[in-house]
């Protein structure tokens, strides 16, 4: 079982360490997102160390439908598979059903739909994806959900969320029966469920309790970051987390931008996951404390300066803006893998340096003063 303990907080921002079966992580963290168990941009097991990668999150769709699970379980499982010894996060693939899939059919027993590869037709449900994940052996494998968007109507959110709350059931049952199984990859597998609601108030709040009643490994926020505004996300947090258990880790998913993670940490969030670090250097598009830049623009043709003057990432310490941009302009595969690196390590080296800051009780100070500094375009 993994052990989460809280060892500083600040307001409802807390800073803790969750030890799990492949390794302690230290939190808020950042996961970088493999979706099928690689960083698109060439960035490889090894270079995530590098750039100090605590939690890698893959994707149980997409590594269903290709290579296919039971092989990967075949081959000795996830991180055998990709050569990563740290914690993996696998997402239970609901949000990919629901967002990929044009044709789908929504039964209590889960969603009929076609492949986005080779359109063959998929079930998949709570049995199905829990089962998916426990032949990769993810760390943490998360619950099956519907992410209904955050703008639908309140009579279909609140049957997606009781139908949510079914499947969490079901999946903590498969769950129990998978880690028990001789041969099972990772039979110290976690389960996180999620909570939905979409921006109804009461519809979280009630999810939440359910939710913590139910004694998970962590708690995750779905269903936000998918066209409601900041504000209004932020008011779903500060709604919906003192809900729930403070002893367990909580997981904003698929947020955000630096701001948007400064913002959660202070609302008590531990994990987040985003690709936009690697979606957004993929096209040349930079993190920097104060702000991104564009890499492909021409002012930087003969700039000899880092992206960032005194970043340590692999690309800071060897290569010049100059240099970059023309990779870039020539379309070279090496200028998507020096610019994801970047983006990666300025993620995870904000994650450090919050973590400093709530050790030292200046999350307040250092919260403002990023945000000054991130809103002043001085790149």
């Amino acid at each position: 079982m993994a052990k989460y303990t809280i060892i500083k907080t600040e307001g409802r921002a807390k800073r803790g360490v969750f030890e799990t079966v492949h390794g302690t992580i230290q939190t808020p963290v950042f996961m970088n997102v493999g979706t099928a168990a690689a960083i698109k941009g060439a960035v490889s097991s090894m270079d995530l160390k590098e750039i100090g990668c605590q939690v890698e999150l893959s994707n149980t769709y997409h590594l269903h439908v290709r290579p296919g699970d039971e092989l990967i379980k075949e081959l000795g499982g996830l991180h055998k598979f990709m050569n990563w010894d740290r914690p993996i996060l696998t997402d239970s693939g609901g949000f990919q059903v629901f967002s990929l899939a044009s044709l789908r059919k929504i039964k209590e027993e889960g969603v009929s739909f076609n492949s986005h590869v080779d359109g063959r037709k998929i079930f998949m449900g709570p049995v199905e994806s829990i089962t998916i994940q426990s032949n990769l052996g993810s760390t943490i494998a998360m619950a099956f959900d519907e992410c209904p968007p955050a703008l639908a109507a309140r009579d279909y959110v609140q049957t997606s969320v009781d139908r949510t709350t079914r499947w969490l059931e079901r999946c903590k049952k498969r769950l129990d029966e998978l880690n028990a199984a001789p041969g099972t990859v990772n039979p110290d597998q976690l389960l996180f469920g999620i909570n939905q609601g979409a921006v109804y108030d009461d519809i979280r709040i009630e999810h939440a309790k359910t939710l913590a009643d139910m004694d998970l490994d962590g708690y995750a926020i779905g269903g936000l970051a998918v066209g409601e505004s900041h504000e209004q996300m932020y008011h779903v947090l500060d709604e919906t987390v003192p809900y729930l258990p403070k002893d367990k880790p909580t997981y904003l998913m698929g947020v955000g931008t630096p701001a948007n993670i400064l913002e959660a940490v202070e609302r008590g969030i531990d994990f987040f996951d985003c690709v936009y670090p690697s979606r957004n250097a993929r096209h040349g598009h930079l993190y920097t404390r104060h702000g991104r830049l564009n890499i492909k623009n021409a002012c930087y043709a003969r700039d000899d300066r880092p992206i960032e003057e005194g970043c340590q990432c692999p690309t800071c310490r060897n290569y010049s803006r100059a240099y970059i941009r023309h990779l870039m302009v020539a379309g070279e595969m090496l200028a998507m893998r020096l610019c994801v690196m970047h983006n990666l390590y300025f993620y995870n080296k904000l994650m450090a340096d919050i973590r400093q800051a709530l050790d030292e009780g200046r999350y307040a100070a250092f919260k403002a003063d990023l945000l000054c500094d991130l809103e002043s375009g001085q790149v």
